[in-house]
């Protein structure tokens, strides 16, 4: 079946797959009725082959027997799927450059990286070929690249959204998460792939440890946007997310992600071999180096982390900090800054990973004429929460 106006006609920038090209009319009615979606090239649809960034992972696995449980809530909700959104290889980094499929384009600044790794769905929905988009972010893969193309993104409570149909990464992690162009929008697919009510909002926090880490100019960036929200929600209480640095949590995050990861790919990678990217390839070396014991140890550090974020969060809180340290890295940077940038988003990123909490990045901020987002976070299950606070924001303009 071809859709009228065949989205790879008019993709200018590079964000879906042409191959794993695949396009389904949605249902008659329902909420979405009308609207367009992306869906990142991790989630299977029925017939069709899922390429999840990597050529080797395409020609070694078969068509998909059913689609995602995602992707087939939104098409009975009514909503359109214009195609496969490109992904970095694995889904396994955060600047959006896959090495064997290019770099989709950032509209809102073309010169520097879209993000990822869901980096096609950003990118399309930012450059409005579609309404909203499907993503998933496992470290940061929805977050990241929301703050960098200048949209609104969510990463919901891990375990919310069923992943069923998607291509692991690190499934202690994976979530399933979306993009839009408008918070109202955000939370109408919220309403359909979370189908839960809000909770009143209770204390604003203010993770001062989490702007400290952010990089010149970056916080005064968002001082509107801080602004905005306190207007709105209250006066914001300072507060250390962590009382031992932002970057040891980091440490617990990536020896759990990295052992995980090796845990669910390593007969796979061992028997085909795949040749990876010079980025994902030495983060498979290392994933393959974690040891047992390091794993043990950050599993209790897991547990006490969990647990001091669950009092933070208690009674409905919001807490704000940037999305990420600064505006998108240039496009084509050495390996040794990109890492040095993906190290210190990830101490901020990793907050959410490590209690499983719902995160959205409001698109509030510019800074050298890029955008970058602020971003509340609240307790488990208090996704719908943070999207009504969202839409009562109000529009990116206003």
């Amino acid at each position: 079946m071809t859709l009228r106006n065949n989205i790879l006609e008019r993709d200018h920038l590079g964000a879906f797959c042409t191959h794993t090209h695949v396009e389904r009319a949605g249902a008659g009615n329902g909420p979405l009725r009308g609207l367009s979606f992306g869906l990142k090239d991790i989630f299977d649809v029925s017939g069709h082959r899922t390429g999840f960034g990597s050529p080797d992972w395409f020609d070694t696995h078969g068509e998909a027997s059913s689609t995602a449980t995602v992707a087939t809530l939104l098409l009975q909700a009514g909503a359109t799927l214009a195609g496969k959104t490109h992904t970095e290889e694995m889904a396994f980094s955060l600047t959006g450059e896959n090495a064997h499929y290019g770099t989709p384009l950032n509209p809102a600044a073309p010169h520097r990286v879209p993000g990822g790794s869901s980096s096609g769905s950003a990118a399309a929905v930012a450059g409005r070929l579609v309404d909203f988009a499907i993503g998933s972010d496992t470290g940061g893969s929805v977050r990241a690249p929301a703050s960098f193309c200048g949209i609104y993104g969510i990463r919901p409570t891990h375990g919310r959204i069923s992943l069923d149909g998607a291509c692991p990464l690190a499934p202690i992690f994976d979530t399933c998460g979306w993009f839009a162009r408008d918070a109202s929008l955000l939370a109408q697919v919220g309403d359909v792939l979370l189908g839960g009510s809000p909770n009143t909002p209770g204390r604003v926090l203010l993770a001062t440890d989490a702007f400290a880490l952010a990089l010149p100019g970056a916080t005064e960036a968002l001082a509107p946007a801080l602004a905005r929200v306190t207007a709105l929600l209250g006066e914001a209480e300072p507060i250390t997310v962590s009382d031992e640095g932002l970057p040891a949590w980091f440490d617990v995050f990536r020896v759990l992600q990295y052992d995980d990861i090796w845990t669910t790919h390593r007969a796979w990678v061992t028997r085909v071999r795949p040749k990876f990217g010079p980025q994902v390839g030495p983060r498979f070396e290392a994933a393959a180096q974690v040891q047992a014991h390091e794993v043990a140890a950050m599993r209790e550090r897991r547990i006490e982390i969990s647990s001091r974020l669950d009092a933070l969060l208690a009674n409905n809180a919001v807490l704000l900090l940037p999305t990420v340290p600064d505006i998108a890295p240039l496009l084509r940077l050495p390996p040794a800054e990109t890492v040095a940038f993906r190290e210190r988003a990830l101490a901020l990123l990793c907050i959410a990973g490590l209690g499983g909490l719902p995160q959205v990045n409001l698109p509030f901020g510019t800074l050298n004429g890029c955008p970058i987002g602020l971003s509340m976070i609240a307790s488990r299950g208090n996704d719908e929460m943070l999207l009504e606070i969202a839409a009562r924001l109000g529009p990116v303009s206003g």
